[in-house]
C-alpha cells in the first residue's frame, strides 16, 4: 500500500486529455466544494486483510504504542509514546478508557458580556442575543482547550458524537443550549449510545436545530424523525421501492414523527420539557422493517419506548459499528471487514446493552488494529493535524491565570481549522462532515488547493522564529528545548535525532533516502560530525545567543520540512 499517494495525481491523469481534467464535478460534490478529478472513483473489494478481532499479541513496541495513541489522541507526545511503550498494551486501554473529572465550564472573556464579570461562567445567565455572539465564541475556544487538554479516548470520542448526533451552534443561536449539548455528548462519550439517543432526543439544542420543539399532533414535524432513522441509529439501506429503504420506509418516518411530538425547549432552564396537549395519542404502526410493531400513547415516555424499539434491530448496531470503524481504522470497510470485524462487534455492543466502551476496547486491542495496511492509512482531519501539531512539539499554552489569553489562544485555532475546512461545533450539515461519510473519497476530502495550504501556513508560522502572538501570548515551537528532552546520545547524532523526530511525527517508518534527504536538510553539505560539534558548543554555552541560533536554524528547517511531508498529513 503506498501511503504518500494521495498527494500525487495518478499517471494515467498526467497523460489524460485536458477536456477529462477539466470535466465538471460530479452531483454527489458536497455543497461549497468539488472534488479532485484525481481522487478515488471507486472503493477497492478485495480484502486488504483478513486479520480479525482475534486479541493482539505480536511486538508491543514504540511504534505499535504511537499507532494506538494516534488514533486514540489528539496527537500524543513522546513522552506518552515512550510511557505507552513501557506499559502493557491492556494497561495503556485502560487508561484511555477511563474518563477524566468533568471540566469548569466555560467563562466570559470579553467585555461585551456585561451579564457576569470577567472569568466566571455564563451557561446560566439569561439569553440576550447582544452576548450570543462572544458566548459561542468562548464556547468554542473552552471546546477546543478541553480536547487539547483531554489525554484520553473521551476527547476523540467527544468528537465523535458531535459529528453522529449533529446540531450547529449557529442554527440553534443560543450558547447555553450548545454547552448543555457539548456536556452531554462528553458526560456520555464513553458510555451507552442508547441512553445518549435518548437524552439527545429531548435535549433543548437538538429539538431546536432539528424542530422538535413545533412538533405537535396537528402537525407532527418528520425532520427529527428523519435523522434519527437516516443518520443517528438504523441507517437507509438500499432503496428497494418507492418510500421503502430497506431499513425503514416513509411511513416509519412519519409514525416516529407522531411519537416524537409535544416536546419543547424551556429557555429558562434550559431543558426539554413535554406538554400533554401536543402529543399524537393514536397508535403509531410501523412497517415489516421494524416487524409490523405499533407503540401505543406513552405520554412523556413514548420516545424512549421508540428509541428502544429501533435498538432492537440488529441493523442499528451494525450501522454504529461501521461508524466506529472508520472513526478509528480505515474508511473502507470491505466483505472480509464486514464479516471478521463490523458483525461480531455489533453483536458485541447489542450483548452488552449498547455500552460503548468494551466496543472500543475490543476493536483498539485486535490483530485487525494493529495489522500494518491500518497504520498510518488515513488522513487526518484539521483538528487532528492542528491539535497535534501543539501537542506533538510541545508548544507552550497559556493557563487558567490569564483566561482571557487562554480563551484567545484558543479561540485563534478554532479560526485556523475553520479555514482548513472542519470548525468545531458547526459541522456543515446534520450529516455531519463530509470526509466521515462521502464515498468514496471520504478522508481525502480533508486535502485539496485550499486546505493544504493553510496546513502548511499553520505548521511554518509556528516554526518561524518569531512565532505567532495572540493577547500578548507567544506560540511558538521550540525546537531546541525539544532536542534537549532527548537522551544526550541522542541529541548529538543528527540521525538519531531525525528519528526521534520521525518516532512521534511520522506514522510509519521513513525510507533511507527519505532520512537522507532529512539529513541533508539539517546539514545541507556538510558531515555529521558537524551537528555534534554545533550542539556541543551550545549545551558548553546555552546562554550564548549565537550558539543557540545555529542550532535552533537548522532544526526549524529540519522540521519546516517534515511538517510538510505528505508522511506527516497521515495517522
Amino acid at each position: 500500500m503506498d501511503r504518500r499517494a494521495f498527494l500525487r495525481k495518478p499517471a494515467s491523469a498526467l497523460t489524460a486529455p485536458a477536456a477529462v481534467l477539466a470535466a465538471p464535478a460530479q452531483q454527489t460534490d458536497p455543497p461549497g466544494e468539488t472534488v479532485s478529478p484525481y481522487a478515488n472513483k471507486t472503493l477497492p473489494v478485495l480484502p486488504r486483510t483478513n486479520a480479525g478481532l482475534t486479541a493482539y499479541t505480536g511486538t508491543w513496541g514504540k511504534a505499535q504504542a504511537a499507532h494506538l495513541l494516534r488514533r486514540c489522541l489528539f496527537g500524543p507526545t513522546r513522552a506518552q509514546i515512550t510511557a505507552a511503550t513501557s506499559s502493557t498494551l491492556s494497561q495503556v486501554l485502560t487508561s484511555l478508557l477511563t474518563a477524566p473529572a468533568a471540566p469548569a465550564p466555560p467563562v466570559n472573556v470579553s467585555a461585551t458580556d456585561t451579564s457576569v464579570p470577567i472569568g466566571q461562567t455564563w451557561v446560566s445567565q439569561v439569553f440576550d442575543q447582544n452576548f450570543e455572539g462572544v458566548r459561542r465564541s468562548s464556547l468554542r475556544a473552552w471546546w477546543l482547550g478541553q480536547l487539547l487538554a483531554d489525554n484520553t479516548l473521551q476527547a476523540k470520542m467527544w468528537l465523535f458524537w458531535h459529528n453522529h448526533f449533529v446540531v450547529e451552534l449557529a442554527d440553534i443561536n443560543d450558547a447555553r443550549y450548545g454547552y448543555h449539548y457539548a456536556e452531554l455528548l462528553r458526560g456520555q462519550a464513553l458510555g451507552n449510545v442508547k441512553q445518549l439517543c435518548k437524552d439527545v432526543t429531548v435535549a433543548p439544542a437538538m429539538l431546536r436545530y432539528l424542530n422538535g420543539n413545533q412538533s405537535t399532533a396537528t402537525a407532527p414535524n418528520e425532520n427529527y424523525g428523519r435523522e434519527l432513522l437516516e443518520l443517528f441509529t438504523v441507517g437507509k439501506g438500499p432503496l428497494i421501492g418507492a418510500g421503502n429503504y430497506t431499513n425503514y420506509t416513509e411511513a416509519d418516518v412519519q409514525a416516529a414523527a407522531k411519537a416524537l411530538t409535544g416536546w419543547r425547549d424551556n429557555a429558562t432552564t434550559i431543558a426539554g420539557y413535554y406538554t400533554a396537549s401536543r402529543h399524537d395519542t393514536t397508535v403509531k404502526q410501523f412497517s415489516g422493517a421494524f416487524q409490523n410493531q405499533a407503540i401505543p400513547n406513552g405520554g412523556d415516555q413514548e420516545y424512549k419506548t421508540l428509541v428502544d424499539m429501533i435498538f432492537g434491530q440488529a441493523e442499528t448496531a451494525r450501522y454504529l459499528v461501521r461508524k466506529l470503524y472508520r472513526w478509528f481504522v480505515y474508511y473502507v470497510i470491505d466483505a472480509t471487514t464486514e464479516q471478521n470485524i463490523i458483525q461480531p462487534l455489533a453483536t458485541q455492543l447489542q450483548q452488552n446493552g449498547f455500552n460503548i466502551g468494551p466496543v472500543l476496547r475490543t476493536l483498539l486491542a485486535s490483530e485487525h488494529f494493529f495489522d500494518a495496511v491500518n497504520v498510518g492509512c488515513y488522513i487526518k482531519s484539521p483538528l487532528d493535524f492542528s491539535l497535534g501539531l501543539l501537542r506533538q512539539l510541545e508548544v507552550a499554552q497559556p493557563t487558567s491565570a490569564n483566561v482571557a489569553q487562554q480563551y484567545s489562544v484558543w479561540d485563534y485555532f478554532n479560526g485556523l481549522t475553520n479555514l482548513q475546512q472542519q470548525y468545531l461545533g458547526d459541522p456543515p450539515n446534520v450529516a455531519g462532515w463530509a470526509a466521515y461519510w462521502q464515498t468514496p473519497q471520504f478522508n481525502e476530502l480533508w486535502i485539496n488547493a485550499v486546505t493544504l495550504p493553510r496546513r502548511t501556513q499553520v505548521s511554518d508560522a509556528l516554526l518561524t522564529s518569531t512565532g505567532v502572538t495572540r493577547s500578548g501570548f507567544l506560540l511558538i515551537v521550540d525546537p531546541v528545548a525539544w532536542v534537549q528532552s532527548l537522551p544526550a546520545a541522542t541529541a548529538q547524532d543528527p540521525n538519531l535525532l531525525i528519528q526521534a523526530f520521525v518516532d512521534v511525527l511520522m506514522p510509519f517508518a521513513l525510507t533511507t533516502t527519505q532520512l537522507a534527504y532529512l539529513n541533508d536538510t539539517l546539514l545541507p553539505g556538510l558531515p555529521d560530525f558537524e551537528w555534534t560539534d554545533e550542539w556541543n558548543q551550545y549545551l558548553a554555552a546555552p546562554t550564548n545567543t549565537a550558539k543557540k541560533n545555529a542550532v535552533a536554524t537548522k532544526l526549524r528547517a529540519l522540521l519546516k520540512v517534515m511538517l510538510s511531508q505528505a508522511e506527516y498529513q497521515l495517522s
